[in-house]
């Protein structure tokens, strides 16, 4: 099984752009006179030119750029602009398989939930040494499942530094082991105290995901391809508790729930086997000074097209970090703050604000505990509940398949209409939905609350659900980029252990009105898209930095007029991959 075959040589680099040393990372390439026009022999020994289309349009046409031509008149594409391909496709959904893990472990415990806490299977009996059920009560069944987001915060903290030294690739690699002990620890726990410690470890796993896994895509991409892999890592998310809900249908009973969450460990193990087929980020081998490995590793991701001006451009970018004014690596505070060369302080505030909404939303608590709530709304008996699967096992697992249909449409839209349009409706749909949970909680019609949740969810994830997750890669520049991912993984992780930890005692405690405070939430989700929500739609990441460089401020009026922030928007020099794109 070969992902990244490279041998046709038709459109190999040509030698001229090889890099003659690997001891350094600026000048050891020797860049072509003209990025855009390059002439050559043709077939039939005529000199002919070639002039790339992206000159005119800075790439955004439909076709390839042409680069140039060798001595032989063979014509090379330019693979900075190319569309998504088979070959980054497949590395990328390798990498994915962290995400559609992590999806598997936050899903896995939503339709045997009733089953596990409340023994609604059957009174507590003890098999081969281990209990049919742990029983106890919405409080601490509410910690066990907000341990999760809480070890993914953990996680989140160092994934970033392990990242930069090991490699994105072995990074996974090593994650691996905390999903692998989190499942073994949760699968065969017989205290809610081991169940609380397997649930907080496979959260490790789970931030370290949601770091590398969004890093390694998004310096893997094209300018073309980043909208789609901007999404990927949601939609693999979401896939994986698709997935876990599907086989939870069958799973769900005593001892079987047990294997529902040891099959997070074969997931990882399985993944670990296949990332030894994939290439390491190109761009980080060229952080090492690695430029032979960056190189091959890059040809692997674009197989069949030229990678040299992408190459190129790849140089030029770390030469001209290394050679900026810009202390290269500002604290998080100095970025906080405002307090580098450039002010990034609107647009750290959007990238937080935008992790913090994510998880503010109710989605997650409707991802955790939409059986719960729907055994309630449709009066479930015991009986019934025992009964597998019950009606709200089912409509969960509609649930969970529509969020992954929201996502892939969202991705579809994102560079159609760009970033913040796609999350006003988003976030203002979001807020009529939970609205209209609550209106038919409170009138008892089960049929509407269902409806609206499966609406609230599509709607959700169709765009507040995701953009998060690229927002940080497509506003912030390189050097601010490392520091201000992590702190706002962790706030969007803290804010998830939150919600998690009291979506069930709300539910106990305010019944009909448990979705009241989500509308007050995503409505302030939908005023940010309205009036701070910068748009990164076709813009390089320099781009984005000097239209909305400046303090938090607004920077739109409610009919799309941007707000002048006293200096033009950069002209676009070509999309140097400066910062991650996803």
């Amino acid at each position: 099984m070969a992902f990244v075959d490279t041998s046709d040589d038709r459109v190999s680099t040509p030698a001229r752009y090889l890099p003659t040393q690997t001891n350094t990372t600026t000048s050891s390439l020797q860049r072509p006179a003209s990025i855009y026009h390059v002439s050559g022999n043709s077939a039939n020994g005529s000199t002919s030119s070639f002039i790339s289309t992206t000159s005119a349009n800075n790439g955004k046409d439909k076709g390839y750029a042409v680069s140039g031509a060798d001595e032989r008149g063979v014509s090379y594409v330019d693979s900075r602009y190319s569309r998504l391909n088979r070959p980054l496709l497949l590395c990328a959904i390798v990498a994915a398989i962290s995400s559609i893990n992590y999806g598997w472990v936050i899903g896995s415990i939503n339709i045997p939930s009733l089953v596990i806490e409340e023994c609604a299977g059957g009174p507590e009996t003890w098999t081969n040494g281990f209990p049919s059920c742990i029983p106890m009560n919405s409080t601490l069944w509410g910690l066990v499942v907000g341990l999760t987001p809480l070890g993914a915060w953990a996680g989140s903290m160092f994934s970033g530094i392990g990242a930069d030294r090991f490699g994105r690739k072995r990074m996974l690699m090593y994650n691996n082991a905390f999903y692998v002990a989190g499942a073994l620890l949760s699968c065969t726990a017989t205290s809610i105290a081991q169940l609380c410690v397997g649930r907080f470890v496979s959260g490790i796993g789970c931030g370290v995901a949601a770091n590398v896994v969004s890093t390694y895509n998004s310096e893997a991409s094209t300018v073309r391809s980043r909208g789609f892999l901007g999404g990927f890592q949601q939609l693999m998310i979401l896939l994986g508790v698709f997935f876990s809900q599907v086989v939870s249908i069958g799973l769900s009973n005593a001892p079987l729930w047990r294997v529902l969450f040891a099959i997070s460990a074969a997931i990882a193990i399985g993944q670990t086997l296949l990332l030894f087929l994939i290439p390491e980020s190109p761009k980080f081998l060229v952080s090492k000074g690695k430029l032979e490995e960056s190189q091959a590793a890059l040809q692997k991701l674009r197989k069949g097209l030229d990678i040299s001006m992408e190459f190129d451009d790849l140089l030029s970018a770390l030469e001209t970090s290394k050679n900026d004014s810009q202390p290269p690596n500002p604290s998080m505070w100095q970025v906080v703050s405002g307090k580098t060369e450039i002010d990034l302080r609107h647009l750290v505030f959007s990238a937080l604000f935008l992790m913090l909404s994510q998880q503010w939303s109710g989605a997650k608590g409707v991802m955790f505990y939409s059986t719960e709530v729907l055994s309630e709304t449709f009066h479930l008996s015991d009986d019934e509940i025992k009964e597998i699967p019950t009606i709200a096992q089912l409509l969960t697992l509609g649930i969970g398949g529509v969020g992954a249909l929201a996502v892939i449409i969202g991705m579809h839209l994102l560079d159609k209409i760009g970033r913040r349009s796609v999350l006003i409706v988003s976030s203002f749909a979001t807020t009529i939905c939970a609205a209209l949970i609550v209106v038919g909680s409170k009138l008892d019609i089960g049929p509407m609350v269902a409806t609206a949740m499966y609406l609230f969810n599509f709607v959700f994830q169709a765009g507040a659900g995701f953009i998060p997750y690229l927002c940080a890669s497509e506003m912030l520049p390189y050097y601010a980029l490392g520091s201000i991912s992590g702190l706002a993984t962790s706030v969007n992780c803290l804010t998830l252990f939150i919600v998690s930890f009291i979506f069930p005692i709300l539910d106990k405690s305010i019944g009909a009105y448990l979705f009241v405070p989500f509308i007050m939430t995503n409505f302030l989700t939908f005023l940010f898209g309205v009036f701070m929500m910068p748009e990164a739609k076709g813009k390089s990441v320099a781009e984005v930095v000097e239209e909305y460089k400046g303090p938090v401020r607004f920077v739109a009026g409610p009919f799309g007029r941007r707000r002048q922030s006293g200096s033009s928007p950069a002209k676009s020099d070509a999309n140097i991959n400066l910062p991650y794109c996803n």
